[in-house]
Formats: structure tokens, sequence, C-alpha cells
């Protein structure tokens, strides 16, 4: 059983944290200085259909990782916003390009940087290892944690929500 409310009908853009959402949280930095994440093929394909179906698809990290323009640009996610110090700032300017309103947006976060844009959005979500917090605040949270279909999960009840309306 799900954990929260259905997603909205109306979104039309989903924007993802990174780090604790796409992965499990952690990253692997070698002697070499050289960083490595660990990302699920299943979340991948979640954000595809989510592509496919005409949804936006954003990610906002306050990181900065070679690794996350990498797989971003394969799935074909057109907003990679990394190093952000002001993410609502950020998201504020996207929203804006797309001309969306927060109603039609959702947020996916695990963290207490997060908590402004979960604040912000119509849809607000934390994945099941979010902080408490987090969870708090939030309309729907996961069953799966972050880098373990978290991102999958999200795609399909956003989906699900457009094909119900």
């Amino acid at each position: 059983m799900s954990r929260g409310t259905a997603a909205p009908a109306g979104i039309r853009l989903v924007a993802f944290d990174v780090d604790g959402v796409f992965t499990d949280g952690r990253f692997y930095l070698s002697d070499d200085g050289v960083e490595s994440k660990s990302f699920n093929t299943q979340d991948g394909f979640g954000i595809r259909q989510l592509i496919n179906a005409g949804i936006e698809v954003a990610v906002i990290s306050g990181r900065q990782s070679g690794a996350v323009e990498r797989r971003m640009a394969e799935l074909g996610v057109a907003h990679v916003i990394q190093g952000c110090r002001d993410k609502v700032a950020a998201l504020d300017d996207l929203m804006a390009g797309l001309h969306l309103e927060a109603s039609q947006c959702a947020f996916v976060g695990d963290d207490i940087p997060d908590l402004p844009l979960l604040k912000l959005v119509g849809f607000p979500v934390a994945v099941a290892n979010a902080v408490a917090e987090v969870r708090e605040h939030c309309a729907y949270t996961t069953r799966a944690a972050g880098g373990y279909g978290a991102v999958r999960e999200v795609c399909e009840l956003v989906l699900a929500a457009r094909s119900d309306a």
C-alpha cells in the first residue's frame, strides 16, 4: 500500500534531487579523486516513460557530478541543474521558462536542503529513506528507497494519475 495521496492529474514537470533519490546517497571517491555513483536502470526506464508522455523532467542538485551529467544525457533529461546553491530560484526559473505554475510540478527529495522546494510544488514527494522532517512535509512517501526504485515509483504514480484523468 502506498503512503500518501495520489498524484494530481495535472503534473507537467517532475523534478528530482539526485543524491539519496536517484542514488542511495553514497558516492565513491577513488584515490585519484574520481567520483562514481550507482544508478538504478529501472528508474531510468521510468524517466524515459515520463519524457515519452510529454512530461518535463529535471534534476536539481547542490553537488556537481560528471556521472550525473552523463546519466541524465543518456536518459534524455533536458533540465540538469547541478552545483545549485538556491534550488528554489532554479526551479522558479525553470517553471517560468516552461510557463508552468508550482501546482503543476512535483519534486522528489530526501533531506533538509530539499524542504524549500517540497514546500513550493503542488506534489511534494519523499523517498522512503528520507529524513523524518522531509517525510512530514510531503503528500506522498515512496515505498522504495532512493537508489532502489523510488524514482520509478514516482514516474508510475504520475503517469497513472494522468491516465486516470
